[in-house]
């Protein structure tokens, strides 16, 4: 009988814990064009990175359209960071699909 309870419990969490995971990933929504955007030179890798996000960010808040709910870089989708490195520091290149 203690199973049974114990197995009951377990079904019901599971469930409480798979409803909002699956209502977040419905209220997810894309742009339907990747944005991209590149930043200055910089001596450091993670300062270029850095500038790239900012630019990145602003470039997507002024679109028509998308604006500050579309910005956040760790929300893109098909994000892809391209970073080169040379004698005038280290450039970097972001590529995503603004997403809310």
């Amino acid at each position: 009988m203690r199973g049974a309870v114990i197995a009951g419990v377990a079904m019901v969490m599971m469930a409480v814990q798979a409803a909002p995971a699956s209502a977040q990933a419905s209220a997810v929504e894309c742009a339907a064009a990747p944005v991209s955007a590149r930043g200055e030179p910089a001596r450091f890798e993670a300062v270029a990175r850095a500038k790239a996000r900012a630019n990145w960010r602003a470039r997507v808040r002024a679109m028509p359209g998308l604006g500050n709910s579309y910005s956040n870089w760790a929300r893109a989708a098909q994000a892809v960071e391209r970073c080169i490195s040379g004698s005038a520091g280290t450039v970097c290149t972001l590529t995503g699909r603004p997403c809310r």
